[in-house]
């Protein structure tokens, strides 16, 4: 006596299912291991553009450093004392050629006012 029909039918039906059910699970589990591998890959290349970028702006900070002016220097103001020590003592100079009485008020006026205009 084989059996009844249909209980043949309903066991191959029950291991169909749970073969599909099974490769369903395999498959499953096979794309979370490559979304895992392709999720790992993406952080290592993401670690590795930064690295590259960091080490890129390094270089450009010390390319940029390397090539920059130096420092301006500024000079000292130039030394207008020692002029104006020199005009005030040809001032006086002629002061005292007046007081002697070697220039007159008006020679010694426009000795003075050359001497100002430079």
């Amino acid at each position: 006596m084989r059996g009844r029909p249909g209980r043949s039918i309903a066991r191959a039906a029950v291991g169909t299912a749970v073969i599909a059910g099974t490769a369903g699970a395999v498959h499953h589990r096979q794309e979370q291991r490559w979304a895992a591998k392709d999720n790992a890959a993406y952080q290592q290349q993401a670690t590795q553009q930064q690295m590259y970028d960091q080490q890129a702006q390094i270089e450009e900070l010390q390319r940029q450093q390397q090539y920059a002016p130096p420092p301006q220097q500024y000079a000292p103001p130039p030394a207008a004392a020692p002029a104006q020590s020199a005009m005030m003592a040809e001032l006086n100079q002629l002061v005292s050629l007046r007081d002697a009485g070697i220039l007159s008020d008006a020679e010694f006026a426009a000795a003075k006012q050359k001497l100002l205009a430079g």
